[in-house]
C-alpha cells in the first residue's frame, strides 16, 4: 500500500509591512519621539570609556593589594589598556565622523574605526610580552576581560525611568 506525503504547510507571507507589523503597534508622533527622547537620553560613549579606566584600575589595585606583586598590578592594567586605548581611539573617530554626514558614510566610518580598534588591540596584546617585564597573562586576561565587561554594567548603571513609556505617552 502506498502512502501519499502530505506537502509542508508554508506560513502565509506578509505582502506589506503594515501587514507584518503588530496590530497595538502606533508609531510616535513628533511631540511622544520628544518626550521619549527626554525620558532615555543617551548614554555618553565617553562616560564608558571613563567608567572601563575605573574598572581597570580597580583591577590593578585589586591584583597588586591580593599578591604583593607589582608585576601583576603592570600586568593587570596593560591588559585594561588593551581595551582602554582602542575604545578611546574608537569613540574619538566616530565622535569626528558625525561632521560627515550621511548614513552610508556612518556606517562605514563605524566599520572602519571599529576595525582600527580590533587591530590595535590585537597588536597591544602581541606586544605586551616586551612591553610588560615579567608578564602575567593570567593577570593581563583578567584586566582586559574585566574591562571590557563594563559595557553590560553601564547598561545596568544608567538611571532607572520612573515611569514606564507607555504610560508617559498616553
Amino acid at each position: 500500500m502506498a502512502t501519499i506525503a502530505s506537502a509542508p504547510v508554508v506560513p502565509e507571507v506578509p505582502d506589506t509591512v503594515d501587514e507584518a507589523l503588530e496590530p497595538d503597534f502606533k508609531p510616535l508622533d513628533a511631540e511622544e519621539a520628544r518626550r521619549w527622547r527626554e525620558m532615555n537620553p543617551p548614554l555618553s560613549p565617553w562616560r564608558i570609556v571613563w567608567m572601563q579606566a575605573a574598572a581597570g584600575l580597580l583591577v590593578s589595585l585589586g591584583f597588586w593589594g591580593v599578591t604583593g606583586q607589582s608585576r601583576m598590578a603592570w600586568s593587570a592594567g596593560y591588559g585594561a589598556l588593551a581595551v582602554l586605548v582602542p575604545a578611546a581611539l574608537f569613540v574619538r573617530g566616530l565622535s569626528r565622523q558625525k561632521a560627515a554626514g550621511g548614513a552610508g558614510a556612518a556606517m562605514v566610518g563605524f566599520f572602519v574605526w571599529e576595525m582600527v580598534k580590533i587591530v590595535l588591540t590585537v597588536a597591544m596584546l602581541v606586544a605586551a610580552p616586551w612591553l610588560v617585564a615579567h608578564l602575567s597573562w593570567l593577570a593581563l586576561l583578567a584586566g582586559f576581560v574585566v574591562t571590557m565587561k563594563v559595557y553590560w554594567v553601564a547598561m545596568w548603571l544608567r538611571p532607572a525611568r520612573k515611569e514606564s513609556i507607555k504610560k508617559n505617552l498616553n
